[in-house]
């Protein structure tokens, strides 16, 4: 008999290449047939791997509730698949059993999202579909008309402005391509290699494992673009080996969360939610890696200062005896000739203006020729890892499906109700039209809608809830997107829903809440970076050249200058008041204006002159 494990792996397979063979041009498919199937086919894996309730697993009645779940979207999305066309060509006229189909689908996303995501996501996409019911009768500029259930229900589910709109669309071409290319660098030994490289680009430092867990988590969080799953991947590696260095559990954890979290933000591979961004700002993704380079390349090295300074001060001092499997670095950089290759081509086609989904289908076609080529032999072995990585990127997608699905009822419902707008005017007024002021209500709610949900759930409630509020106060859309972006990066290790720390305190055996507040203080920069961006395009490299030179220039010296704040080391331990100082020299660096870079500039010397040791600075010491 044919286990349930291996009929979810067959239809994952499926499904990924269903994907393939659509963005490829093989297969010929209009925009919302394409959407329906993506939704039908992800939502029965979603609920084939995912138990109704932890408790129920395995039972007959998670077994039944799980062929009614499945048989009920796979028939009402066939229905709308068979009426899409009449009700597109009539002008949206409907029947009795689109809404039937469409209110099935609805109940269908909310349990997604549940399923997949958590209650947390459901109940805000409950929240927010209930609210044209409602708005009739709530006060002042929350009130609203209101809409019947029929109308909503119509509106979220035949048209491509509800549940089958922009974030699915994204999912079903780019997200799935991208999940279906990690999974197979994953299957042909890119972990291996990239850890490989990570710790002998270290070797012999201080604090070398911390350093390659850094470098480790940077490559990896390139492919996975998740900031649990990435601790996950790297932490059972890098966290024994940080503590058997010297570091506490809980300093461990918290630097592999802050590493693993970056991984989002590093291009070319950012994770799902930056695909979606590109899509609804309507810019090439090309141009959202460039904005993403220099915040990316600052927030690895104010992560990598910070390991740095807690090894000087904690006293651990390099190891000599690492480990060495013997092997010139030419050898294992012709060893990982696939990866570096399949990396190099999708950068070089996106850049060649490749759309990024056929970019990485070419990537993948490079990086299987050049295993051919260095293994010297095309075997079953070889078809296996191709089929795994396949399956497994297609089973990667399903949760993010749900997320993009509920966020297609939040957006669509924002939509028809106007209360986007509305949102946008109540930070205006809370702000009395000051950015700043507007800016930290935008993180502030940033950081608390994004707890608890994945980075793509985060961006994509924030992408339709705050940043068109930012919008309004005259930030460039693509700045405005950034910003809640950022912080729904970093509310993965934002107390008290960290979820990155979570998994890094489980790995690490250290105390959930001491993880949490150490990461958010070791990522300090991160919360500060997001307002230089927007008062500084120069960090996003949209200014002129010499502004560009100078966020450079100047985002180097306050990371570092925050960092040292933060840990309360220099060249030495600091004291409270230097520290604050130091800190506040940071904070003038990052602020991007001439002023205050100058005053940041000479606080910074002085303490550097201060504090300087007699002999050489140096990494390793």
């Amino acid at each position: 008999m044919i286990s349930r494990h291996s009929l979810v792996l067959a239809a994952a397979f499926v499904f990924g290449l269903f994907h393939l063979a659509a963005v490829s041009g093989v297969i010929a498919i209009s925009t919302m047939p394409m959407r329906l199937v993506h939704v039908a086919f992800a939502f029965s894996l979603l609920f084939a791997m995912k138990p109704l309730t932890p408790g129920l697993k395995g039972t007959k009645r998670d077994l039944a509730a799980t062929l009614i779940l499945i048989a009920a979207i796979v028939g009402a999305s066939v229905w709308l698949i068979t009426r899409w066309k009449a009700i597109a060509f009539s002008g949206g006229l409907t029947t009795d059993g689109d809404f039937y189909a469409g209110a099935i689908i609805l109940l269908v996303v909310f349990e997604a999202a549940r399923r997949g995501v958590g209650l947390i996501l459901a109940l805000i996409t409950l929240v927010f579909f209930c609210y044209p019911f409602f708005s009739p009768y709530l006060p002042g500029i929350l009130n609203g008309r209101g809409y019947s259930l029929e109308r909503m229900v119509l509106f979220l589910t035949t048209d491509t402005q509800g549940v089958y709109g922009i974030p699915i669309g994204v999912a079903a071409t780019y997200i799935i391509v991208f999940t279906i290319f990690g999974a197979m660098l994953s299957r042909f030994g890119a972990g291996d290699f990239f850890f490989e490289i990570s710790t002998r680009l270290t070797r012999g430092l201080r604090a070398a494992s911390a350093k390659s867990a850094v470098l480790f988590s940077t490559l990896i969080g390139m492919v996975s673009g998740s900031a649990a799953g990435n601790v996950a991947v790297t932490g059972t590696v890098t966290i024994p080996v940080m503590k058997r260095e010297g570091y506490k559990a809980h300093q461990a954890g918290a630097i592999e969360a802050v590493a693993s979290t970056g991984g989002q933000l590093m291009p070319p591979v950012m994770g799902a939610a930056a695909f979606i961004m590109a899509e609804i700002v309507g810019v090439p993704y090309t141009t959202v890696m460039s904005v993403a380079i220099l915040p990316a390349l600052l927030f690895f090295g104010s992560a990598f200062v910070v390991v740095h300074l807690q090894a000087v001060k904690s006293g651990i001092e390099p190891v000599q005896d690492a480990q060495h499997d013997g092997r010139p670095l030419g050898a294992v950089l012709i060893q990982g000739a696939p990866f570096i290759g399949a990396f190099g081509s999708l950068l070089a086609l996106m850049l060649a203006g490749f759309s990024p989904f056929k970019a990485s289908l070419w990537a993948m076609g490079v990086l299987i020729g050049l295993d051919v080529v260095s293994r010297r032999r095309a075997d079953l072995a070889l078809l296996k890892r191709i089929a795994g990585g396949i399956a497994e990127g297609s089973r990667n997608v399903v949760t993010i499906s749900a997320a993009c699905a509920a966020a297609g009822v939040i957006s669509g419902t924002l939509g028809i109700t106007g209360l986007g707008s509305k949102i946008a005017l109540l930070i205006d007024v809370a702000s009395n039209g000051h950015l700043f002021l507007a800016l930290l209500f935008t993180m502030i709610a940033s950081i608390i809608l994004g707890m608890g949900l994945p980075t793509t759930a985060a961006y994509l409630i924030l992408a339709t809830v705050v940043a068109p509020a930012l919008v309004k106060f005259g930030v460039p859309m693509l700045t405005a997107h950034f910003f809640v972006f950022y912080y729904g990066c970093i509310s993965t290790i934002t107390p008290p829903v960290a979820l990155a720390s979570y998994v890094a305190a489980g790995i690490a055996g250290a105390d959930v809440n001491k993880v949490g507040w150490t990461a958010a203080a070791y990522a300090a920069t991160s919360f500060v970076l997001p307002f230089a961006f927007v008062f500084g395009p120069g960090l996003l490299l949209q200014a002129d050249s010499v502004a560009n030179l100078m966020a450079v220039v100047t985002g180097v010296a306050g990371i570092g200058a925050v960092a040292a704040g933060v840990v309360g080391c220099l060249f030495s331990p600091l004291t409270p008041v230097n520290r604050l100082i130091v800190l506040a020299a940071g904070l003038c660096l990052l602020v991007q204006s001439w002023p205050t870079a100058a005053i940041g500039g000479l606080l910074l010397a002085w303490q550097v002159l201060q504090h300087a040791p007699r002999r050489p600075f140096s990494l390793k010491h």
